[in-house]
């Protein structure tokens, strides 16, 4: 089955994780108490952008700004899809200031930014399936927001309930296999209320689905091209499901950010022109 599986050029944003450390808790995963080693985080992030680049895909990156110790995770910054760019605003005072970095960086390269009226973290909590948006709230983007979104894309936007603290962003409990024809997802799902998962089950009958261990891995923040999945190695049990799915497992080990409750996708932003 693999060989079917046809993989997509992708353009990637990123952001060098010079600046990374964990000043203050926003999520279950952040003790600023525990120390992180930036030479291990900024190998790790490097070995993730050699990856890609050694998949065919292209990889941008913005410049860190001091102070700014999230700004490693670009997913956060925005939904760029048709070439348009929907702005973040986030929900933590501590990561506002991240928006005007990326926003410029946008505009520079070209793109106009929408900047968001209600709070919304980026593709955090919007995954592009190729069909509509999938759009989690609950702690973190809120479902005004979710309204903005389509108005602004004009593609439909789907609300899932998030539940579980440890899975504050859609993006760490779900991840899109493939985004044509043969569109699918990976999830885990009791980090969804019971509607929610009674919605992911109709629109996806044949999802992979994930174990709390392979979600706690961050095996779910993910990034696939169609056929290759970069994903967290620690996540052996949903690596071995999505090889007998026709998957290529990519692992790139980014569990030094972990700490800060992110992993391969946080630090990956998508650029859909």
């Amino acid at each position: 089955m693999t060989d079917t599986r046809v993989p997509r050029r992708r353009r990637f944003l990123v952001c060098e994780p010079r600046h990374f450390a964990v000043q203050y808790a926003i999520n279950p995963w952040m003790h600023p108490d525990t120390p992180v080693d930036v030479d291990l985080a900024r190998e790790q992030w490097q070995s993730l952008i050699h990856a890609y680049r050694t998949h065919g895909h292209d990889v941008d990156s913005l410049e860190p700004a001091p102070g700014l110790p999230d700004m490693v995770f670009a997913a956060n910054s925005a939904v760029v899809l048709d070439g348009r760019v929907f702005g973040s605003l986030f929900h933590a005072p501590e990561r506002r200031p991240e928006s005007t970095h990326y926003d410029l960086w946008f505009k520079t390269a070209g793109f106009d930014v929408h900047r968001p009226e209600y709070v919304c973290e980026g593709e955090g909590d919007l995954v592009w399936t190729g069909r509509y948006m999938l759009a989690g709230t609950g702690f973190r983007t809120t479902r005004e927001a979710h309204r903005e979104v389509q108005e602004f894309f004009g593609h439909p936007v789907i609300s899932l309930t998030l539940v579980d603290p440890h899975f504050y962003h859609l993006d760490t409990a779900l991840f899109v296999l493939d985004d044509g024809p043969a569109n699918n997802i990976a999830y885990f799902p009791e980090a969804f209320s019971a509607g929610s998962r009674e919605v992911l089950a109709r629109l996806y009958p044949d999802a992979v689905l994930a174990t709390r261990e392979d979600a706690a891995a961050f095996g779910l923040n993910s990034v696939s091209d169609g056929r290759n999945v970069f994903i967290a190695p620690q996540a052996e049990a949903l690596a071995t499901r999505l090889s007998e799915h026709g998957y290529v497992p990519v692992p790139v080990d980014l569990s030094e950010f972990r700490k800060a409750g992110g992993g391969i996708k946080c630090c990956t932003q998508e650029i859909r022109s």
